[in-house]
């Protein structure tokens, strides 16, 4: 059982067919392995999960029962970043294989998604990654919609991510690797890494894992020759200046894997480092990882459970995390002197850094973070049946869903949009909108037999709370999947709605009185028929109430609703 990698004499990296073939030479040999085939990708090939159980139960309801840990390695992302592809091979044929290693694992069930960017992995070739040291052809970025998957976690445009996330619901991790090769500064770590911002869980499952997992981890790897800091990300131009934790949003894997308090880790080899060197990193920080988690104490699955009843009756939800830069810890940062000479290539000044100049100092880690967004969670959130993508990715997600049993008129909170921006060129396929604003205000809504109620007090309430609110920065309304509001269906045609304006003011005092008061504050408005009769147009019955009121509806408290569950 000797990978491409090994048989190269560690120059290249498995292809996809390899790949498989190898698990399922594993599957057929070893009853530690499973081998299954899940949904399809966008270029039409399916994901293929490798399930490692030294217990020999791979059956998710099993797994739980048994008081089972379960860790996800997704590979293969970015394909031109493969260095878990092999690590992972290499890993599951020692723990097919060598009886001592497998009888370490008997608390933990590993599923491996071999090459979750199977699109990207077929299109091989030696110069996707201008800045990497190996391997000698390797996959492309984009899948076949030419897609980063790691901005699809929210808006699942992909077959990929629909799959994945079949996958990872299906068997609800409680960690998750995602494994990377970096770009950025030159430093003499092999390995760097990130884990959840550990801000978004709740305090108790935070300060278990602060206490529990990091320190021995970081202890192992560096006894296995790996030392490990935290994945840099330059404050300025240089790492001297500090580095700043990563804030993953829930559009990357590790922050989708975040609201479901699932603790993700992101590996991130040293671009420059020789590939044979990378992989062997990523299979330290595998192994080490996932000892680590099997080693846990007793305590782990209490604190867990706890943490989900804290996410299930929390009344609040934070979102658009910003950077507080008046705070920092210090951590000892290995690397080298950031330099600066003339360009050979454009004659200005150039950055590098001298290997022959390193360096062991104290810097900066800033790593605290302010929410943006304060959201006071109401007991159900409605969703009109007409947004059935809304609905069946939260459907996908298996966020419990009740629909109306016959038609209803209530009274609701809703949101207006009172201002917004939108990215001037596509992101990821999408104008994405951002600083968004909303209004509240109580309404009386008519909903449909068949309209969608979200119950808020469940597993899923943080993925409900980031997708549906509005204002949060990876919202389905960031996403496009409202934008029919923002669009105003009916106007007037001015020489016919000149009486009408008459007629209104005539007959409404308070009207009346806000229009001369608008006119003397503003001199422009007093010049402008057009504006004179759109602002009485805005402000009377005729002005159609749906434009720019957010469709989603908020209902505060618990009550009796006419309300039967949804069927899957």
């Amino acid at each position: 059982f000797l990978t491409p990698f090994e048989l190269s004499k560690e120059i290249k990296t498995s292809s996809w067919e390899d790949c498989i073939n190898f698990y399922n030479q594993l599957d057929s040999n070893a009853e530690e392995i499973l081998t299954y085939t899940a949904g399809l990708t966008d270029c039409g090939k399916r994901l293929t999960p490798v399930i490692f159980s030294a217990n020999k139960v791979f059956n998710p309801n099993e797994v739980r029962r048994k008081g089972l840990r379960v860790l996800l390695i997704m590979n293969d992302i970015h394909p031109g970043e493969p260095d878990g592809v092999d690590a992972c091979m290499m890993f599951m044929r020692d723990l097919a294989t060598q009886k001592e290693l497998r009888e370490s694992f008997k608390k933990l069930v590993i599923v491996v998604i071999p090459m979750y960017n199977i699109d990207g992995a077929l299109e091989r070739t030696p110069w996707s990654r201008a800045n990497q040291n190996g391997p000698d052809t390797f996959g492309f970025r984009g899948n076949a919609k030419n897609l980063d998957l790691n901005r699809d976690f929210i808006k699942c445009d992909s077959r990929n991510c629909h799959s994945f996330e079949e996958i990872f619901q299906y068997w609800k991790p409680d960690f998750m690797i995602d494994t990377h090769v970096s770009d950025g500064a030159d430093y003499q770590y092999t390995m760097t890494y990130f884990i959840t911002h550990l801000q978004k869980f709740n305090p108790i499952f935070k300060n278990y894992i602060e206490k529990n997992l990091i320190p021995p981890f970081h202890s192992e790897m560096e006894k296995q020759g790996f030392p490990m800091c935290p994945y840099v990300n330059e404050y300025k131009e240089i790492p001297d200046s500090g580095i700043v934790g990563f804030m993953d949003s829930p559009r990357y894997s590790s922050g989708y894997a975040s609201l479901f308090d699932c603790v993700a880790f992101t590996a991130e080899t040293h671009m420059l480092k020789p590939f044979n060197q990378r992989v062997r990193a990523t299979y330290a920080f595998i192994s080490t990882l996932a000892k680590t988690i099997n080693n846990l104490d007793t305590y782990f699955e209490g604190f867990r459970e706890k943490g989900k009843e804290y996410n299930i009756v929390s009344e609040k939800y934070f979102s658009n995390w910003k950077l507080d830069t008046l705070r920092f810890d210090t951590l000892k940062f290995k690397g080298y002197e950031g330099k600066y000479k003339k360009s050979e290539v454009t004659g200005g000044k150039r950055l590098y850094y001298d290997e022959k100049s390193p360096f062991t100092k104290n810097i900066r880690y800033y790593n605290y973070y302010k929410a943006g967004v304060e959201i006071k969670l109401p007991s159900y959130y409605v969703v009109p049946q007409a947004y059935e993508n809304v609905i069946s990715l939260l459907k996908l997600n298996e966020i419990n869903l009740m629909r109306f049993s016959k038609d209803t008129s209530m009274m609701v909170s809703s949101y207006y949009i009172s201002n917004y921006e939108t990215t001037k060129k596509p992101y990821e396929s999408h104008y994405l909108h951002y600083n968004i604003e909303t209004t509240d205000t109580v309404q009386e809504i008519k909903f449909h037999k068949g309209d969608v109620i979200v119950p808020v007090s469940q597993f899923g309430s943080k993925y409900i709370a980031e997708t549906l609110e509005p204002r949060c920065s990876d919202s389905y309304f960031a996403w496009n999947f409202f934008d029919g509001i923002l669009m105003q269906k009916e106007y007037f045609s001015s020489y016919v709605f000149e009486e009408k304006a008459d007629e209104l003011l005539k007959n409404d005092v308070a009207l009346r009185k806000k229009f001369e008061d608008k006119k003397k504050a503003d001199k422009d408005f007093t010049k402008d028929a057009n504006a004179q009769l759109d602002w009485i147009y805005r402000n009377s019955p005729y002005f159609e109430k749906s434009f720019l009121r957010y469709p989603v509806y908020k209902i505060q408290k618990i009550i009796q609703l006419p309300a039967e569950p949804e069927t899957y």
